[in-house]
């Protein structure tokens, strides 16, 4: 079996060994050959007359991360992607029929089919290491688990632990998946084999009642509790999702047939929910968006760059505090934050203290662990500790001066390969890096606030900013757990520039009579976790004021803001910092401030239908992508669709603005704002999109994509999934 993934030895007492190990790669998945390949296995087991088996991985990390997902973006038709989930049952029915006991000692992810894979087996036994992870994450596709694991997840653990697992996607702990049922026991990697023999030498066991607690077996145990749960997961999915995802919707239908159907029924509403969602517009988004940040971890990537070992960030503000939080608990590196002021200080580490104290009550973490991460956060009002920093962060307010001054302050009380790392969020690095003795050392980092949720963070080098500088903070932005894209040096970046235009355009919505709760629900409707108003009172619209002079001068006068935002600044209405913006905010949540249209003179007079108001944002947004690409701001559509997503929550399900404009096409979208541009030509259609609609070219099969596209179609089958990208992001 020389070509298989299953390597078979069975021992004196006829107990088989399988180890799975997938050759060439650093992951094991579940390939297109896996059920011939059991096949042969079983029969192989046959003729060596075993009495129990184990399957065990052959690589360091993970047991089965899940199926290969370039299998299924090869699928062309749905009765191709129906029969990959009927094969998968019929080989894990053929597993559960086997007369002796097969065990999976499980040590790393054991995610999607992998876990599939576990739930055929009589019994499951896991290391108790943070690398073993367990979970079926298949919604983050846009799928469901297809290999039967809405069925055997149910009938171990309930209804409603299913549910929350697979529609969140979470990753369990081996505590709690034993705790659960999943596992059937958790044990030091050192005897995970032997304790996986003896299991697989016992006799297979029984069927077992779900561990539920007295509520939960109640609502499950009869029907108008079960109606009850299902009801409720699916309001509470529509009311996530706004019905975009039709995947969670699938997950609720399969694991209600699970206890309503007869099992092949229940199987076969499974299979055909994969097979609909295989072929799905919404799931191949999101593979779309997996296989550009599998892609993207291979990009800039220099193992011989030196690491970054310790760090500092200046400023203890809610920037700050969190780029020390991720640093710290993330990337488990010493940080030292430098504030001017005591107080600063003492609020950033407690920024830390509240999220760890969390975990700790929660029994995510222990008391030793929390101390140990809270060690590797200090403070300083000077520069003292600072001479052997390798990276130094600064997060303070926009003033090129004061930044400047900081560059200075480090390369004076640092060394001389300490890099200097910039959090603005639009003045050019260049700029920043003027008066620098070393402007090698100096980048831009941009984070997204809340930092320690935002996935994306934005790498700005200017023309004087090193290789090496590069990829040393490239390497340590992934340490962080962050998708890093590198962008090119101009005034706002990338997501701050397709952004301003979108904000700048709901508040001039707002001025014109539309009502605020309006707009944010036309927005939120198109698919985005926020609306813009409300996205502004979370940034603060004493931040945007800044940002928006220096775009504007920059850029153009497109990037005007709004004049009258500095009437909301003079009264103190800065947003949820203040308690009050285009909303006011208490313990109970928030509700538009009426008294906001009275100070602004505006009176609200809804003149325009949510969708038209949708497009008018969207329409600005769309435009500066495109002349962004063609800046060279960002390298390709691919970096432009990931940090529109990870960066300010454009909807996963569309793939991206360039993504959704393919879509459309270049000539609807080109058409639509040449007619929204007779009435104002700030609207007006950028050269390249009037140019690709005569061609009917579209950004991801033109010929200078073309190689990108063939790129993002390589060898990779990692089956991580997209960063939290159907979490909300504010």
């Amino acid at each position: 079996m020389t070509d298989s993934v299953f390597n078979l030895t069975v021992d004196d007492n006829k107990i088989a060994v399988v180890t799975i190990d997938v050759p060439g790669e650093k992951m094991n998945t579940l390939r297109d050959s896996f059920a011939d390949d059991l096949k042969a296995l079983l029969a192989q087991a046959k003729e060596h007359a075993v009495k129990g088996m184990v399957f065990i991985s052959g690589k360091s990390d993970n047991f089965i991360a899940g199926a290969d997902v370039k299998m299924l973006d090869s699928v062309q038709k749905r009765e191709d992607a129906l029969a990959i989930s009927e094969l998968c049952h019929q080989a894990f029915f053929d597993m559960k029929k086997l007369p002796y006991t097969t065990v999976s000692a499980i040590h790393g992810a054991a995610l999607g089919g992998g876990l599939e894979f576990a739930l055929a087996c009589d019994y499951r036994v896991g290391t108790d290491s943070d690398l073993t992870k367990i979970g079926l994450p298949e919604v983050q596709l846009g799928l469901l688990p297809g290999g039967g694991g809405t069925q055997r997840l149910t009938k171990i653990v309930g209804i409603q632990k299913a549910l929350e697992w697979m529609l969140t996607g979470k990753q369990i702990r081996p505590k709690q998946a034993k705790k659960a049922g999943v596992l059937d026991d958790c044990v030091p990697q050192s005897v995970l084999l032997k304790v996986a023999k003896e299991f697989a030498a016992k006799k297979k066991p029984q069927a077992k009642e779900p561990k539920l607690d007295k509520i939960s077996k109640l609502l499950e145990s009869n029907p108008f509790g079960r109606n009850f749960i299902f009801k409720k997961a699916k309001e509470n999915v529509l009311k996530k999702t706004g019905g975009h995802y039709p995947a969670p919707l699938a997950i609720i239908k399969a694991v209600r047939a699970s206890v309503e159907l007869d099992e092949m029924k229940a199987y076969k509403t499974e299979a055909e929910g994969f097979a609909t969602l295989v072929m799905s517009d919404e799931s191949k988004a999101l593979r779309g968006i997996f296989f550009a940040t599998t892609e993207m971890k291979k990009e800039w990537r220099n193992d011989d760059a030196p690491a970054i070992s310790k760090t500092a960030v200046l400023g203890g503000g809610l920037m700050g505090a969190g780029i020390a939080h991720v640093s710290a608990v993330k990337a488990k590196l010493p940080v030292r934050i430098k504030d001017v002021a005591e107080q600063g200080i003492s609020n950033a580490m407690n920024y830390t203290y509240k999220t760890l104290d969390k975990r700790l009550k929660r029994r995510i973490m222990s008391k030793a662990d929390m101390q140990l991460t809270m060690n590797r956060i200090t403070g300083t009002t000077d520069y003292s500790g600072f001479k052997h920093i390798d990276l130094v962060i600064e997060a303070v307010f926009e003033d090129l001066e004061l930044k400047q001054g900081m560059v200075a302050d480090v390369e004076q009380q640092c060394q001389a390969n300490t890099i200097f790392a910039s959090n603005t969020s639009s003045l050019p690095i260049s700029q920043i890096a003027a008066k620098a003795e070393r402007p090698e050392n100096v980048i831009g980092l941009h984070y997204f606030s809340p930092v320690e949720k935002m996935p994306l963070v934005e790498i700005i080098p200017h023309e004087g900013t090193s290789q090496e500088t590069i990829a040393r903070v490239v390497n340590f932005a992934r340490k962080q757990g962050k998708t890093p894209i590198v962008v090119k040096d101009m005034a706002g970046f990338y997501v701050n520039r397709i952004l301003a235009p979108y904000l700048n355009e709901a508040a001039n919505l707002m001025l014109a009579g539309e009502p605020i709760e309006k707009i944010d629900a036309a927005l939120v409707e198109f698919g985005f976790p926020v609306g813009p108003l409300a996205l502004l009172d979370e940034v603060g619209i004493d931040i945007g004021s800044k940002i928006a002079p220096i775009l504007e001068k920059e850029l153009g006068e497109r990037f005007k803001g709004p004049d009258a935002f500095s009437r909301m600044i003079d009264s103190k209405r800065l947003g949820r910092k203040t308690g009050r913006g285009f909303y006011e905010y208490d313990k109970k949540g928030k509700k538009v401030d009426e008294s906001v249209y009275e100070l602004l003179g505006v009176t609200p007079a809804p003149r325009l239908n949510k969708n038209e108001i949708a497009k008018r944002c969207i329409s600005q947004m769309l435009n500066e992508a495109v002349r962004c690409l063609d800046d060279g701001i960002i390298a390709s559509p691919r970096d432009g669709d990931i940090g529109a997503i990870f960066g300010i929550g454009f909807p996963p399900f569309l793939g991206g603005p360039f993504s959704y404009m393919d879509k459309l096409g270049a000539g609807k979208i080109s058409s639509d704002m040449s007619t929204l541009a007779n009435s104002n030509a700030i609207f007006t259609p950028c050269d390249t999109l009037l140019t690709m609609a005569d061609k009917g070219d579209k950004f991801y099969t033109t010929a200078a994509n073309k190689a990108e596209v063939e790129l993002a179609q390589g060898d990779d089958k990692s089956t991580d999934t997209p960063n939290e990208m159907t979490e909300h992001k504010d």
